[in-house]
């Protein structure tokens, strides 16, 4: 892992009403290059919301940003940071806009400044790499729930990010899309941040761990990711747990 940070957050502090208390209270943080973490905690705690600041969807209070070593403060600053950061949400349909597939996974390429061909055969070729080129044409909103998750990891990868933030990215999947999903992101050349509350995924997809409760980050040992009691859905499959 490259000991250069990506982004680095010093004592980032947010609350959603002036007064109330914080959801992120004193943040500090450093995800480096190609680094693969973890985010685990209790609903409520901040995670989501520690994504959305990151990104500049949500404006911290006190604290600082720094991407790539230098300060991130305007909206141009967080324009860069997303050209090289890209994040899915927990909720596939708040990513995906278009009428059909192709033209939401061309979009961001478009949008990059891309020309219509070439950002059509980024498409096409990103959907090739996902094994999802069948679903070119359809039409968005009808696709399955694993397919929409699907294909909006597809509209970011498409823009060619070197970092993903990975919100919640199995919840309600079925267990066959949550095993392509964690073939396809473990075979990505890129580092990550995965907030779950899936620790069999987290051991699968991430070599470092961390925690937060209440606002502020705690310690965790890499060893949780298999200090938990699960029920796999097809009982005689093997399956084994990786050290990392």
């Amino acid at each position: 892992m490259s000991a250069h940070p990506i982004i680095e957050l010093q004592g980032l502090t947010f609350a959603y009403e002036s007064g109330n208390t914080p959801v992120l209270d004193h943040i500090d943080l450093v995800q480096c290059e190609r680094q693969r973490t973890g985010l685990i905690g209790p609903n409520g705690c901040g995670k989501t919301t520690l994504f959305h600041c990151m990104m500049g969807l949500l404006t911290p209070q006190s604290g600082t940003i720094h991407f790539k070593g230098s300060r991130v403060t305007e909206k141009s600053d967080f324009t860069m940071l997303r050209r090289d950061i890209g994040m899915l949400f927990q909720d596939a349909d708040d990513q995906l806009f278009s009428p059909t597939v192709i033209e939401d996974v061309a979009f961001g390429p478009l949008n990059l400044g891309a020309g219509p061909e070439s950002a059509r055969t980024t498409a096409q070729q990103t959907l090739d790499k996902l094994g999802l080129r069948h679903l070119e044409n359809r039409v968005t909103h009808h696709l399955s729930g694993g397919e929409k998750k699907l294909v909006s990891l597809a509209t970011i990868l498409a823009m060619k990010p070197g970092t993903l933030f990975l919100d919640e990215p199995t919840n309600n999947l079925d267990p066959g899309t949550r095993e392509r999903l964690i073939d396809i992101i473990t075979g990505l050349d890129l580092g990550y941040m995965i907030i779950s509350h899936d620790y069999d995924f987290l051991a699968a997809t991430c070599t470092d761990l961390a925690g937060m409760e209440r606002g502020t980050i705690v310690p965790v040992e890499k060893s949780a990711l298999h200090t938990h009691h699960h029920i796999h859905p097809h009982g005689t499959h093997p399956h084994e747990h990786h050290d990392h």
